[in-house]
């Protein structure tokens, strides 16, 4: 099952950018793992979508517990949700 991760950063850039490597090698392990199917920043610097894949609600709340953006306090908020993909996309 997929869900979506709607974040956003707290209003201190520079605590988001000195995270920013752990975060980022944390992520690629989750790509690895097929936990992350994608994920990015926001254009603006607001924040970033993330798209996992797992079991259950309680285990991507585990994976977004983990995340050093969560644990570092780089996360203002985030929005969890299922998603249902009705049109796959054509890469795949």
């Amino acid at each position: 099952m997929r869900f979506v991760n709607y974040a956003t950063y707290v209003e201190d850039p520079q605590l988001v950018t000195q995270i920013r490597p752990t975060h980022r090698r944390y992520t690629a392990q989750l790509t690895a793992a097929g936990k992350l199917v994608a994920g990015g920043p926001f254009t603006d610097g607001s924040g970033g979508l993330f798209i996992y894949e797992a079991e259950s609600l309680e285990e991507a709340k585990a994976i977004v517990a983990a995340d050093p953006y969560q644990t570092e306090g780089a996360f203002a908020h985030t929005e969890l949700k299922a998603w249902e993909v009705v049109t796959p996309d054509p890469q795949d």
